[in-house]
C-alpha cells in the first residue's frame, strides 16, 4: 500500500486531463443532442445514433465520436497512476481500445465496412474498463471513487440493447421483412412492428458520458489545490 501510494504521490492524479475529458464529454453529448433536434426524420424510437451519417448534419455525429474518443484518451491520462496495480492497468487498456473503437467510429461510418468492427472494438471495451478501473479506484485510499452501479450502466445498456435488438428483428420477420435482403437500412417502420432499440442505443451513450464524468470528478476531487 506505501508503495502504491508513493508513486501516486510521484505521478498525481491528472486534473487538468480530467476537466478535458469533461468538456469533451460535454461536446459529445451535446453534439448527439443537437442531431436530434436537426434530424427529426431519424426517429430516435428505432434508429441507431450511427444511422445520423446518413442525414444531412454528417459532421455533427463524426463530432458525437471524435470527442467521446478524446473524453476517453483524457480520462486515461487522468487516471495514470492505476498503470501501478495489474487491474488499473488492465483498466487502462480497455479504456484505450474503447477510444480506438470510438475514433473509428468517427472515421468510419454505418456505410462502411469497418464501422461494425469498431462497435465491437469499442463498447464492450469501454463497458469492460468502466467496471475494472472504478474497481481498481475503490481500492485506493487516495482518492474518492465513483459509485460502483455508475460502472455497471454501460453494460446492463449494452446489454438491453443487444435484447432490444433480438426483439426488434423477431417482430421483423414477423410481419415478413427479412433484413438479411436489405441492401440498407429500413426507410420506414412497418405497421404492426414497434422498435425501442433507438432508446437502448442512446442509453447506452448517456450511460458511458455519465460514469466518464462522475470518474473525472472523482479526480479533480482528489486533486491538491
Amino acid at each position: 500500500m506505501e508503495t502504491i501510494v508513493h508513486q501516486t504521490q510521484q505521478a498525481g492524479w491528472l486534473a487538468p486531463a480530467a476537466y478535458v475529458s469533461q468538456a469533451a464529454t460535454a461536446v459529445s453529448c451535446g453534439a448527439l443532442f443537437t442531431l436530434h433536434l436537426a434530424s427529426p426524420e431519424f426517429p430516435a424510437s428505432w434508429r441507431m445514433v450511427s444511422e445520423y451519417a446518413n442525414g444531412q448534419h454528417k459532421w455533427l455525429l463524426t463530432v458525437v465520436f471524435i470527442a467521446w474518443a478524446l473524453s476517453s484518451f483524457a480520462l486515461i491520462a487522468a487516471l495514470w497512476p492505476l498503470r501501478a496495480t495489474t487491474l488499473g492497468m488492465i483498466g487502462l487498456i480497455f479504456l484505450f481500445l474503447g477510444g480506438i473503437g470510438q475514433t473509428m467510429g468517427a472515421l468510419f461510418d454505418i456505410n462502411h465496412k469497418l464501422h461494425g468492427p469498431a462497435a465491437m472494438i469499442g463498447i464492450p471495451s469501454l463497458c469492460i474498463a468502466a467496471v475494472l478501473i472504478s474497481l481498481a479506484l475503490a481500492r485506493r485510499p487516495d482518492i474518492a471513487a465513483p459509485p460502483l452501479w455508475a460502472a455497471h450502466l454501460p453494460w446492463l445498456t449494452f446489454a438491453v440493447m443487444i435484447g432490444t435488438f433480438a426483439l426488434f428483428f423477431s417482430a421483423l420477420k414477423t410481419v415478413g421483412v427479412d433484413m438479411s435482403g436489405q441492401s440498407g437500412p429500413l426507410k420506414e417502420l412497418p405497421t404492426g412492428v414497434s422498435g425501442y432499440v433507438g432508446w437502448a442505443n442512446r442509453a447506452l451513450f448517456a450511460a458511458s458520458y455519465l460514469w466518464a464524468l462522475l470518474t473525472s470528478v472523482a479526480v479533480i476531487r482528489s486533486t491538491p489545490g
